[in-house]
């Protein structure tokens, strides 16, 4: 009896762990931004920076410093680079603009990478029968090709730019985050991201928000508002089960 008892002990637990770990996914989609999130980018766009800036007779701003001004697009980028350097007007603003996107569109993926972890991660995602997308204030030409060199852009459901929606329609705006959920078959989606624009668009999207402290971050990650935090992408499983 004792041994009977002990061995229906068994098959009960191991009835319950299986049926734990059967339990589905709870996001259908994924989405990521891309600088700062899904790549670490930062070392090619501060070289755009830097050269638009040398045109300007500016002198270069470290890497560091121009982190927490890669999120919002290009032109931001480089309109706070100017005002960090001595100040700007419209008129230079256009002519190094120009500048700096044949510059980087020359120079896009020497020094880019993934994150540490992220492959892994989307290797997790994909096992999960998650589907995945980037959604970014990069150009959609520069961040397609920018995917295609670090060989991720054939994992993805869609790749939505700055530029795709057309203008007023990106970050911060639901509209990408909509478009993505609906390019990718509809479903539960969240979404990940570094910046206050990533956050704003995916809650205006009725989305939750997942940020990385890892990122470009304008401001301390916790003051951005996401329903999670991860400090590496091993943390990303994890966050959005316990989300689920």
């Amino acid at each position: 009896m004792a041994r009977l008892c002990h061995h229906m002990l068994a098959i009960s637990i191991a009835t319950r762990h299986a049926a734990r770990t059967m339990q589905p996914f709870p996001f259908d989609i994924v989405g990521f931004d891309l600088d700062g999130t899904l790549l670490d980018t930062s070392g090619d766009l501060a070289a755009a920076v830097n050269h638009a800036l040398a045109e300007a007779g500016r002198s270069p701003l470290p890497v560091a410093a121009i982190k927490p001004m890669i999120g919002g697009g290009a032109r931001h980028m480089l309109s706070q680079g100017l005002e960090a350097t001595g100040g700007s007007d419209e008129a230079l603003l256009d002519r190094l603009h120009r500048i700096l996107l044949d510059h980087y569109a020359r120079n896009l993926s020497i020094h880019t990478a993934p994150f540490p972890g992220a492959v892994a991660a989307l290797d997790a995602l994909q096992e999960r029968g998650v589907k995945i997308a980037v959604v970014t204030n990069k150009l959609e030409g520069f961040a397609r090709e920018v995917l295609r060199d670090v060989g991720l852009l054939d994992r993805l459901s869609c790749m939505i730019g700055g530029d795709t929606l057309g203008p007023g329609r990106s970050k911060p705006a639901a509209d990408p985050i909509l478009a993505m959920i609906e390019q990718s078959g509809g479903g539960r989606a969240a979404f990940v991201g570094d910046s206050i624009y990533d956050v704003a668009a995916a809650h205006a999207a009725g989305v939750p928000a997942i940020a990385c402290r890892f990122g470009f971050l304008m401001q301390p990650v916790e003051e951005l508002g996401a329903e999670a935090i991860i400090d590496h992408f091993d943390d990303l499983i994890p966050a959005l089960e316990r989300l689920g």
